[in-house]
């Protein structure tokens, strides 16, 4: 039914192959990565209780999270970081996200 919907707007439909993790090099390393530093340190319950972590998790990957292969910059941002601050000249706020399991810190007004 996909199929169709796709080939109805010119989208060709690429397939790929069962337990081939280099055919998907992207999706492979985005559920290796999300596993790792989420779900293998949680005990989800239900359907529902794992969406609302993957949603908040997915937030926090694309807002605030450092990618190496961005400069350190999360990929929701395109300009360069701020230059270090000294962390003894500046109140620091820490925000608690995903149950508590990630940390993420900016500075406090």
């Amino acid at each position: 039914m996909f199929d169709t919907v796709f080939h109805a707007e010119g989208v060709e439909v690429l397939r790929t192959p069962p337990q081939a993790p280099r055919a998907n090099a992207f999706a492979e390393r985005w559920v290796r990565t999300v596993r790792r530093e989420c779900l293998d340190r949680i005990l989800i319950y239900n359907t529902r209780h794992l969406l609302a972590v993957l949603r908040e998790y997915l937030t926090h990957y694309n807002q605030h999270r450092p990618h190496q292969g961005r400069g350190q910059r999360p990929p929701d941002r395109g300009a360069v970081p701020a230059p270090v601050t000294d962390l003894g000249a500046v109140r620091v706020r820490r925000r608690k996200l995903v149950q508590g399991l990630i940390n993420e810190y900016e500075q406090a007004a």
